[in-house]
């Protein structure tokens, strides 16, 4: 599908150049039939596609939808589940780009860089087994990156009869590893891929890229400071845990999967240094008190604000029991070793499995992500991995070999997890503009030409154009 369209635009400029001379009959002729159909009811004509509402937002329509889904792909004849995925329908006329956070489906309008770059319309899909897109009863074994891409390869192919032209993947985080790992499964679906800060944890048990990143991120001075908080913290372990009960009682709180307080207490205090470098900047280390003199209550207030002590709870993981089933089953996770928590960590970096009730059954499969690491190296075709300089998770990158063509990684100066094409140097933020223009089928004349002269074809949108960036424990990308 990657090819260039130029003859297929000349094409629509001359079928428009004659409608404007023409009659209106042969202009709605020329057309087809489909241009005098709603675009809800051609959405509702796809088999196994249910509305759950429409909601207005200018300019656009957006749709909240339902779509029936084999439970196991490889045999559809055992039951099916609905799930769950939104369309900020532009125009037929305009690219699509499919987004996925790798988690739940935000059900407001939402627009992601891709789409704003190429003024497209956009298809964002719910991951499987996270409510309501569960089948039920739960076969867990269903849960694994083939099946997601799977159904995102059903979703493709149905709405590619409507939406005809180009077609790009994106999502950060989980997202990005999502639209990876669908172009490696079916990389004919797409005509490009914009992968936002998408971890690539090729073996499992070899993590010391994070223990290189956390001796070097930043400024000593902030290191420093950071680790002194994280430390005392465990310090003042008698005294926190006293505030942490408290605040399990007061929230119904509980922590039987993570199996007793004590240790979702420390699973919270090791998440501190990680998450901060994840969502914070280097200049937030102003912020940080200081451990020598801060007090209990400020201790627990820095801690809970960047890693948040509900996370650990039965509460707090129930919403994210798929991610550390994958996470314990092919994803891999991070395991750093923090020598400064020396004598007093207990547990160290606790496994998915502990985040995962019991009656669960899990078995990691080493071979997933060494063959998705292998495959992008030699076969990555109009790819794009954005990454931030300062974001623990992209210490463990994707990386490109020689087979590849025409794709690139690309790292943002001084950026976090929320790195993006706008946060680029110069030159690679017009690179990647005009690539991603180029992929979609819609790049002008004057940035064919010249990549500095690309530029977003959407005018920005405050509320389409929000992240919804999430608070999450290091655990989850």
């Amino acid at each position: 599908m990657r090819k260039t369209l130029g003859w297929l635009l000349s094409l629509v400029v001359l079928i428009g150049t004659m409608g404007a001379v023409g009659s209106t009959a042969q202009a709605a002729t020329a057309a087809g039939p489909a241009a005098a159909t709603d675009i809800k009811d051609q959405i509702l004509g796809i088999p196994g596609m249910s509305l759950i509402e429409e909601k207005p937002y200018p300019g656009y329509r957006f749709f909240v939808l339902n779509y029936e889904q084999p439970v196991d792909h490889r045999q559809p004849w055992k039951g099916t589940f609905k799930q769950r995925l939104t369309l900020l329908h532009k125009d037929v006329s305009r690219p699509t780009v499919f987004f996925t956070s790798g988690y739940n489906v935000n059900t407001n309008p939402r627009r992601s860089e891709p789409t704003t770059i190429v003024d497209g319309n956009q298809v964002s899909l719910e991951y499987r087994f996270f409510t309501p897109s569960r089948p039920d009863p739960a076969n867990w074994a269903n849960l694994d990156i083939w099946q997601a891409a799977s159904d995102q390869h059903r979703i493709f192919t149905a709405l590619k009869k409507i939406y005809t032209k180009n077609w790009l993947a994106t999502g950060g985080s989980k997202g990005g590893m999502t639209a990876t790992y669908f172009e490696r499964f079916y990389p004919r679906d797409m005509d490009g891929v914009v992968a936002y800060v998408a971890p690539n944890d090729v073996v499992n048990n070899e993590d010391s890229a994070y223990d290189r990143f956390f001796a070097k991120v930043g400024t000593k001075e902030c290191r420093d400071k950071l680790n002194a908080v994280q430390r005392e913290a465990l310090v003042r372990r008698e005294p926190l845990e006293a505030k942490y009960a408290a605040a399990a009682a007061e929230n119904g709180w509980t922590f039987t999967t993570v199996g007793n307080l004590d240790k979702a207490f420390e699973a919270v205090v090791l998440d501190y240094v990680w998450a901060f470098w994840q969502y914070s900047l280097l200049s937030d280390c102003a912020a940080i008190p200081a451990a020598a003199t801060a007090s209990d209550q400020e201790i627990w207030d820095t801690v809970d604000a960047i890693s948040g002590f509900s996370a650990y709870a039965d509460q707090g993981l129930e919403t994210y029991t798929p991610y550390y089933y994958q996470a314990g089953t092919q994803l891999g996770s991070p395991d750093i070793k923090q020598p400064h928590l020396a004598g007093l960590s207990r547990y160290g970096y606790q496994p998915p499995r502990n985040f995962v009730p019991r009656d669960i059954p899990m078995t990691f499969q080493p071979a997933a992500m060494r063959d998705v690491d292998n495959w992008v190296r030699k076969n990555a075709n109009q790819m794009l991995f954005v990454y931030g300089q300062n974001d623990p998770w992209g210490s463990e990158p994707f990386h490109l070999g020689y087979g590849v063509r025409d794709s690139y990684v690309m790292i943002a100066p001084g950026a976090n997890h929320g790195a993006n094409v706008s946060k680029l140097l110069d030159e690679e933020r017009a690179l990647a503009t005009a690539k991603i223009l180029q992929w979609a089928g819609v790049a002008p004349a004057a940035a064919l030409a010249d990549a500095g002269r690309a530029a977003p074809l959407a005018a920005p949108d405050a509320q389409l154009d929000q992240r919804d960036l999430e608070r999450e424990p290091q655990l989850r990308p």
